[in-house]
């Protein structure tokens, strides 16, 4: 429930006030406003409107209500909203406040406002539509809540990315540190992991961004409280002990289970987590740094394939909002960063091994030691002429990783990987791209090469019928069906099968937390 104030009421906060129930929908938002006008007082509650009569600009009246989590300053005087402006935002400092201008500001008026209102309504261009907007859409009433979860915080917030961070992930997480600074609570960006994509280093230097590399073995006991970006889960696709206590969640994936967290803000609607960041920016009032701005765009445009992926019209807002801060110059190099020699070997092994059924291409590129080639390798398989959707995958250490790729309109893949390999790994993501890693406990066992290429060659059979079966949409062919063989193939302790762990592929593959 959110408890929303209206200290004054004139001719805009009358249509305000009058309109909030509607717009509402019927949900049971508590409201209160507080006048001088008796008569108006009279009207609002013959409507059924809660009023109290009262001057909005007098300290000990302002004193006797309860803390309201948006405050709307509403009379038609200049000099009578300032007033309430300064003393409502020294009693209730942490909330969000619209305030109208009034008639007759003066440059020292606008400077005032801007400086203690979250949202200011200048009386040239004041919409009732547009104070609507401010005070009751759902993001609005995110920023709300979000504000309110961190004003709460007693100590310091560790912001965590998932593993091996993609560009959206990083710039979410500092842009939350940036607003969780501006609201006066101390945060770290966090990751496990590495940063091995070659784009995602480039960003993460030329930008000079400051972030944590958390090990599984660093204590975490120094933060008094926890924020998930661009995953919801904590043990999932982190590093973090799956019983954590969550304090914020902010995503953009669909989530496949319940999400823990005192501040859930699940987007689906938005193409990259940035986006609800960029939001949230806007929501508080803060001009992005233009490091920040410059994460922030490069994130959606990473995850949104520069507009042309799974896009919405929040992600072509932010995108406007954060222009005028961002440093093109840096976007280009970033853009631009040399490609590894082992990328490129990459890229050639999953051309060269390749398996084509009809539009479909499959590879294997074997060993590797950098999982971010494979989504560039799934990219360029893309390219060939008739293939509409791939999988290529590799394998380090006891883990085999898959990144996938489709630009066929009748094949969603992350359901295909979900159920091709759910059931022995994890797997998920978006409907043209997605990813998965395995775990094959079997190769830390091996005791030669010749074995180890063995164990591999099978895995290989397996992984790549599993992901055609999947995705074939011929009628009569029961998806996933395979033999005992392939079900214990990819975790064996001490000759005993047992059902692998819980894991998920890095979100450079755009797949969601499983």
């Amino acid at each position: 429930m959110v408890f929303r104030l209206v200290l004054g009421c004139g001719t805009v906060g009358r249509q305000v006030v009058e309109e909030l129930p509607e717009r509402d929908g019927g949900d049971a938002n508590r409201l209160l406003v507080v006048t001088d006008d008796q008569s108006i007082v009279e009207t609002l509650r013959d409507e059924s409107i809660p009023a109290r009569f009262g001057d909005p600009t007098d300290p000990s009246v302002i004193a006797s209500l309860d803390a309201p989590d948006v405050i709307f300053v509403a009379s038609d005087r200049t000099d009578v909203n300032r007033t309430a402006l300064e003393r409502a935002r020294d009693r209730f400092p942490t909330a969000s406040i619209v305030a109208y201008m009034g008639g007759n500001a003066t440059e020292a008026n606008r400077t005032r406002f801007e400086e203690l209102a979250d949202h200011v309504v200048d009386a040239r261009g004041a919409m009732v539509d547009h104070v609507l907007d401010g005070i009751v859409s759902p993001s609005a009433d995110a920023a709300i809540g979000l504000r309110k979860r961190l004003a709460g915080i007693d100590g310091r917030l560790a912001v965590v990315m998932h593993d091996n961070p993609d560009p959206d992930a990083i710039a979410s997480a500092v842009a939350l540190v940036d607003i969780a600074t501006e609201v006066g609570v101390d945060a770290d960006a966090c990751y496990f992991g590495e940063i091995s994509h070659q784009e995602n280093r480039a960003m993460v230097n030329l930008l000079d961004l400051d972030l944590r590399n958390l090990s599984p073995t660093d204590s975490i006991e120094e933060y008094a409280a926890f924020a998930l970006v661009d995953h919801s889960r904590p043990g999932v696709n982190d590093q973090l002990p799956e019983d954590l206590h969550v304090d914020i969640v902010i995503d953009h994936h669909p989530p496949r289970g319940p999400v823990p967290g005192e501040f859930v803000d699940l987007r689906e609607h938005a193409g990259a987590t940035s986006t609800v960041l960029t939001d949230y920016l806007h929501r508080f009032g803060l001009e992005p740094r233009r490091a920040t701005a410059t994460a922030l765009l490069y994130g959606i445009r990473i995850d949104t394939n520069d507009f042309t992926r799974e896009v919405s019209a929040a992600d072509f807002n932010a995108a406007s909002l954060l222009w005028p801060y961002v440093d093109a110059s840096v976007m280009s190099q970033i853009e631009q960063p040399t490609v590894e020699g082992e990328t490129l070997e990459t890229i050639a092994r999953a051309i060269k091994n390749r398996i084509q059924r009809e539009s479909v291409a499959v590879a294997s590129v074997g060993m590797m030691s950098d999982r971010d080639a494979l989504p560039q390798a799934a990219d360029q398989l893309l390219l060939m002429e008739g293939v509409e959707t791939t999988l290529v995958f590799g394998f380090r250490d006891e883990m085999v990783f898959l990144s996938a790729r489709s630009r066929a309109s009748d094949v969603d893949l992350g359901e295909a990987l979900r159920d091709a390999f759910d059931r022995i790994g994890s797997a998920g993501g978006h409907g043209d791209m997605a990813g998965a890693q395995l775990e094959i406990g079997i190769l830390g066992s091996a005791d030669d090469e010749d074995e180890v290429e063995s164990i591999v060659s099978v895995v290989e059979e397996v992984i790549t019928n599993r992901f055609f079966e999947a995705i074939d949409t011929r009628p009569g062919v029961p998806v996933g069906t395979y033999t005992q063989t392939s079900e214990w193939l990819f975790d064996v302790d001490d000759e005993e099968a047992t059902p692998a762990s819980e894991r998920v592929a890095s979100e450079d593959e755009g797949e969601e937390s499983a």
